[in-house]
Parts: C-alpha cells; structure tokens; sequence
C-alpha cells in the first residue's frame, strides 16, 4: 500500500494563515499527506525553483484550492531537496500534480493546465458545491419519490432544478415524462419545447420517442387481441397491439410482443418486428429494467 511506503513525519510550515496550502518535505509527507487525505482530498503540486511552468501552475493551482474554501488542502513539494516521493510516484517531469484520497492517490496530471481544467480537477474531488450540490439534491429527491410512486414530488423536483438550469436536459427529460405518463402529452410536448436547439440527451430523445408512439396509441387493443385468439400468427395484430400498448407506455407488454413476432417470423414486413421493438426501447429509455431485459432476450434470439 502506497500509504505504508510514505511512512510519517512532521508537518511542515504552513502557507498562509489558513492552512489550506502548505510546503512539506519528505520526513512530513505521512502526516501531511497521507493522514491528511484520510479527512479531506489533499492535492500534491510536485515542483522545483527552476521550473517555469511549475512558476505559472503553482500559484494558479494555490487560488483555486484557497477558493474552494476548505474542501481539499494542497501540498508543495520541492523535488530538489525532497526527490523520494516523487520517485515512489514514477513522476518523470514536472510540475505533476497528484491527489490523494484515504491515504491513496487517486487522480493526476502533469504540465500546465488552464484554470478551467484546473477548476474540473478540483471539483471532482470536492465533489459539487452550491447549485450544482443543489441540483443533484433534488435529482436524488425526484428519483425517490418515483420509487414512492408521488408523481408530484418528483414533478416538484424536476421543475425545480429547471428553475436553477433552465437547460438541464435531464430535467426536462423527467418533467416531460411525468407528464406522459399522467395521459397528457400536450404538456409533455410543451416542457420538450424548453429544450433547446441542438441540444441531445439519450433520455430526451426517449421522451420525443414515446410522445411519437402516444400519438398512434388512440386505438383499443380488443379487436387486435380478439384477431391474436383466433390466429396467433396473425403478426400485423400482434405489431399493432405492440404499438397501442408502448403508446400507453406499457413498455413490458410490447416488448413481449414484438419478441414473440420476431421469434415466429423474422422476416415478417421486411425485419419490422425487430425495427418496432428498437423504437419501444428507445422510448421506454436506456436505463429501463424492461429495455435491459428485453435487449438480452433479443440477442438470444437473433443468435442462438
């Protein structure tokens, strides 16, 4: 464990009066690393005098961690008079920066980064602050009143986050859905309307996909059940009852029946039971149990 390697030693002179930034040495390196990161990422600016980009990386990277007002401490290590980490860390070149967590390095670079990516890095240390802690909040909060089945909550949720990212895709995704799912498309197509030009999202191309299939699902399923009865291969009633159910977002029902079509007749209308159940998979979405089970009950079926 590379945390037994680094030993334990003293804590070197802090810089600033807040601690969050400090130089350390190869005796401090156990204590102001190691043990450090147990309670909170520490990141590890590996540098030397002589270094000109290391003149520039350094105090960029030091803004950034005082910015982030306490979420993770940085270290600086002069790699001139303390070489015995940087050699346990294979660092070839500098500045290299390292971060540790628990004990553990867990993320890198090295060279010059911009700011942005210098933020992106902190950031997924830290994990998110203000509205983006916010908005995955209430994603967490949506996701569990699904489970609870209260619609309105979740509703809630999304519109909320909206109110915070107005372009969040997933949002409008969920809200549209739940609009759908409620037997009221009209507003399920006015939040899609919010989404912008160009932007894409797997789930919300799901949503316009089922929107697309509530369309066509005015129809009753008795007549296509009753010709079913009579005729089990009769596939043009089994393909449009699929239709009519997937509409009605009864996305289980229609996968059994268009895998049912595609294990009788594959070549039925030119593959088009296999075409329909790709379109209910798109709509049901690509994280829906029924699509997963479904894609794995496809393949065996077209390769066994």
């Amino acid at each position: 464990m590379i945390g037994e390697l680094f030993g334990k030693g003293g804590k070197g002179p802090a810089k600033g009066s807040d601690g969050l930034v400090k130089e350390a040495t190869d005796q401090s390196f156990g204590v102001d690393v190691i043990e450090e990161s147990r309670r909170q990422p520490v990141i590890v600016d590996f540098w030397a005098p002589w270094c000109g980009p290391c003149k520039q990386l350094g105090p960029l990277l030091e803004r950034l961690v005082q910015a982030a007002g306490g979420a993770v401490k940085m270290v600086k290590i002069n790699v001139d008079e303390n070489p015995a980490y940087a050699g346990q860390l294979r660092v070839q070149s500098i500045p290299a920066v390292f971060a540790f967590k628990d004990g553990q390095p867990v993320d890198g670079f090295m060279g010059a980064l911009p700011e942005s990516q210098l933020k992106a890095f902190i950031d997924r240390l830290s994990g998110p602050s203000g509205p983006a802690a916010d908005i995955e909040a209430l994603f967490s909060h949506a996701a569990e009143s699904l489970k609870l089945g209260d619609l309105g909550g979740a509703a809630q949720a999304f519109a909320q986050i909206l109110s915070l990212d107005p372009e969040n895709a997933k949002a409008i995704a969920g809200l549209a859905r739940l609009y759908l799912s409620n037997g009221d498309p009209e507003r399920a197509a006015e939040v899609l309307a919010m989404a912008p030009e160009g932007l894409t999202d797997p789930e919300l191309t799901a949503v316009r996909t089922a929107l697309a299939l509530a369309a066509k699902a005015d129809g009753e399923t008795a007549e296509f059940e009753a010709r079913l009865a009579k005729d089990p291969d009769d596939h043009q009633a089994r393909h449009d009852l699929a239709q009519v159910l997937a509409g009605r977002g009864q996305y289980e029902a229609a996968i059994d029946h268009l895998l049912t079509l595609v294990g009788r007749d594959r070549t039925w209308n030119d593959d088009g039971g296999r075409k329909a159940l790709l379109t209910v998979f798109e709509a049901a979405g690509p994280t829906s149990e029924a699509v997963k089970s479904g894609r794995r009950r496809l393949s065996s079926l077209l390769f066994s």
